[in-house]
């Protein structure tokens, strides 16, 4: 094989491998994840079943988003009412900062960290977060106290505000921009069902998950619903 060919049949396998790189890209599921601090089914499906996602080859097929806003509304320019109470305001806010400043799965890690302290009623130790996950706390402040926090909770109201068809309670869990209901703690089935990429993942396979059972069961997961919000305490 002369010079010529080698280059020619270099370029060949450097197009082959781009190409089915993006194919693999393209394919990737959408996944987004409505939800509220302190809405213990909403703690409960970050805590117990979408850590499924990184402990699992899920996440290859799988582009994940978190939108911590839920059944929030404001009240003026400055403020607003979150469901159950100031608390969760504050932790929506620290939650969405983490989102910003932090990749996937180091913001996942953390707030999976402060979910498990809701759940346990221990909400208010949420800082401990920091240390148990190694993480310096300042990126996160910055971002709370210079006020970015509130902008970017006020994109997720937008955002939130904007679906259709209208969420109706959290967690509300869209795949491919589709909500799928009560049914969200099935999850996988939803997005093995919806990946139509060349690369199978062993989660999608496992019988641990079966991508049928959407269409056979409804699992009547618990939810906090839209319109049940506390009377707002200034």
């Amino acid at each position: 094989m002369d010079c010529r060919q080698l280059v020619f049949v270099s370029m060949l396998v450097i197009a082959i491998t781009s190409h089915a790189s993006s194919d693999d890209t393209s394919s990737k599921v959408s996944m987004s994840l409505y939800y509220e601090a302190l809405c213990p089914y909403c703690a409960n499906f970050i805590v117990n079943d979408l850590q499924k996602i990184l402990t699992t080859d899920l996440l290859s097929i799988l582009n994940l988003r978190l939108v911590p806003w839920g059944n929030a509304a404001f009240k003026d320019d400055k403020t607003w009412a979150c469901q159950h109470g100031p608390d969760e305001c504050l932790l929506d806010t620290v939650e969405a900062c983490a989102i910003n400043v932090h990749d996937l799965g180091t913001h996942f890690r953390f707030i999976r960290c402060v979910e498990r302290l809701n759940l346990e009623n221990r909400h208010t130790e949420w800082q401990s977060c920091f240390r148990t996950g190694g993480l310096n706390p300042k990126p996160i402040a910055d971002c709370y106290n210079t006020g970015l926090g509130f902008l970017l909770e006020r994109r997720y109201a937008d955002e939130t505000a904007r679906l259709n068809p209208p969420h109706q309670y959290v967690p509300w869990v869209l795949v491919n921009n589709v909500p799928i209901g009560v049914d969200y703690r099935n999850f996988v089935a939803y997005v093995c069902k919806a990946y139509r990429g060349p690369s199978i993942p062993i989660a999608c396979k496992s019988p641990l998950f079966d991508i049928n059972s959407s269409e056979k069961k409804n699992t009547s997961s618990g939810v906090c619903y839209a319109g049940e919000m506390r009377e707002w305490h200034q």
